[in-house]
């Protein structure tokens, strides 16, 4: 679970991050859909730490915890291309997911509670990054 909170907590501050700093001709596009981003992550990590807690494990959200562990790509501390900026969220919504698959199957047999959970949080993540994916690649001609 806390492997899962710091991923959720870094896309996050990652769709944050990259929400104040992106400029280019999809700005607006981008901009809201990195808002929405956010708001999904943050519900998934409140409700992720809450079931770690109620498993009587602490969950750790503290930044320096979330520095120190954190797995996906981030954006520089600049402004960011539209196009870049989709491009990160993409693979950071990818390796999120593919580390979240490996928890489902971690708790298939010893906790199918919390593998609800996190086949419900998978599927958010997924379509999120369909939803990047989709509405921000041009097709190759």
């Amino acid at each position: 679970m806390q492997s899962t909170l710091v991923d959720l907590l870094g896309l996050s501050l990652i769709g944050k991050q990259t929400h104040w700093n992106v400029v280019g001709p999809r700005f607006r596009s981008v901009h809201l859909q990195l808002d929405e981003l956010v708001t999904e992550v943050r519900e998934a990590a409140d409700k992720v730490a809450e079931r770690a807690a109620t498993l009587g494990v602490p969950p750790d959200g503290r930044p320096a915890t979330i520095a120190s562990a954190i797995a996906l790509p981030v954006p520089r501390a600049d402004w960011v291309r539209d196009d870049e900026a989709i491009e990160i969220v993409t693979e950071a919504l990818h390796i999120a997911v593919t580390r979240l698959r490996k928890c489902i199957e971690a708790t298939e047999n010893s906790d199918p509670v919390t593998q609800d959970l996190l086949i419900s949080v998978t599927a958010e993540l997924e379509k999120q990054h369909w939803m990047f994916a989709a509405a921000h690649t041009a097709p190759a001609r």
